[in-house]
């Protein structure tokens, strides 16, 4: 919207075609989508406590988390609006991509949304039934993936798989393959952030991380020249992305001044589903799932460990008559809290994880 404004402006006042750079429009995004989160983030909070919407702790779960009962959640909501006005403010709304990542983001949102209101609102403990929540995020996953894959510029470089580290490894996926890397990774993607959101500030700031490294690789892969001397594949027009991106961190930061322990406001299915969803979607874009999967080395450590305690849990039981476990509680981060770490060390300490995964992915932009 105001790219559109300051392009007509510009043809009389020259200063204002400055803008046409995603690089400032990148910046403003991200500043833009931070002070919209402070300023509305109060507001959003007293609205949640109002209507009484407040997070339901598990009474199987750690002890020393009885104490959040009752505090505000569904506030991925107050990111999901900062996120969406900052885009339409900021970027170039008649770009394919910056639409299809809206969609998907808002989309996976509502999902969480009404898994969220059934939870707190009408006291349902299961929320929206696992397999509506599992079929709503295949339509919007396999959705994203065949736009993608009927509307690319080239069909055969968008559905192909790339290697990093190496300068010429890449597989042919052809279209179903492509549909079906594309539906695993959005909705992997999702799942794994929902299930790391369990600490205060412990999955928004990863997410914040994530977004900010591939705000680099959208732009480089939206820019010929760099993609071509950094040989990544050329996505005309993924540069957008950024300003995309640039508003998740901003509105991530925001929120993560109200969520940081002891956390004033929970983000909930709302937030972590739609934010998930987000990434997955820029990582297909982009054409880079395995850096995704290394920089959110988090996610998909967490994301394990649930599943690697329940097949055991199950496994022995079936075998020996009583369900035997690996770790101490799932997710990982319940099993380091039950080992003796304090909250705010199993949180900070996943954040310098992450900031190294985060580094050790961007180094895949050179090492080919």
């Amino acid at each position: 919207m105001l790219l559109a404004l300051s392009q007509w402006i510009a043809q009389h006042v020259r200063g204002f075609s400055v803008l046409n750079y995603i690089t400032l429009r990148t910046v403003l995004s991200a500043m833009t989508a931070l002070f919209f989160s402070l300023a509305v983030g109060p507001t959003v909070i007293r609205w949640l406590a109002a209507k009484k919407i407040g997070q339901a702790v598990r009474t199987d779960g750690p002890q020393t988390h009885l104490a959040k009962s009752g505090t505000p959640t569904m506030g991925g909501i107050l990111i999901l609006i900062a996120v969406a006005v900052t885009t339409f403010l900021w970027s170039d709304l008649s770009n394919r991509y910056v639409w299809t990542v809206l969609v998907v983001t808002l989309g996976f949102g509502i999902v969480g949304w009404y898994d969220d209101w059934k939870k707190v609102v009408y006291r349902d403990p299961n929320g929206l039934a696992a397999r509506w929540k599992f079929f709503w995020q295949s339509v919007l996953g396999i959705g994203a993936a065949l736009f993608l894959a009927f509307s690319a510029d080239d069909p055969v470089q968008t559905t192909q798989f790339i290697v990093p580290f190496f300068k010429s490894i890449v597989y042919p996926l052809g279209i179903v393959g492509f549909v079906a890397l594309t539906y695993l990774v959005i909705v992997g993607t999702s799942n794994a952030i929902n299930l790391t959101d369990g600490l205060d500030g412990l999955a928004i700031m990863p997410t914040v991380m994530v977004s900010g490294a591939f705000c680099i690789f959208a732009y480089v892969s939206g820019n010929v020249e760099f993609s071509k001397y950094l040989l990544v594949p050329y996505v005309p027009g993924a540069g957008e992305l950024c300003i995309v991106l640039g508003a998740i961190a901003g509105a991530g930061l925001g929120f993560l001044w109200f969520n940081a322990y002891p956390a004033e406001v929970f983000m909930g299915d709302v937030g972590a589903l739609a934010l998930g969803a987000a990434l997955g979607c820029v990582a297909v874009i982009v054409r880079q799932e395995i850096v995704l999967f290394i920089m959110g080395g988090l996610f998909v450590a967490e994301t394990l460990s649930v599943m690697v305690q329940v097949s055991w849990f199950k496994y022995t039981k079936k075998k020996y008559g009583q369900g035997r476990r690996i770790l101490l509680m799932a997710p990982l981060h319940h099993h380091f809290e039950q080992s003796g770490w304090k909250e705010t060390q199993v949180v900070v300490r996943f954040w310098i994880i992450t900031i190294m995964l985060v580094l050790f992915g961007l180094s895949t932009l050179k090492l080919r």
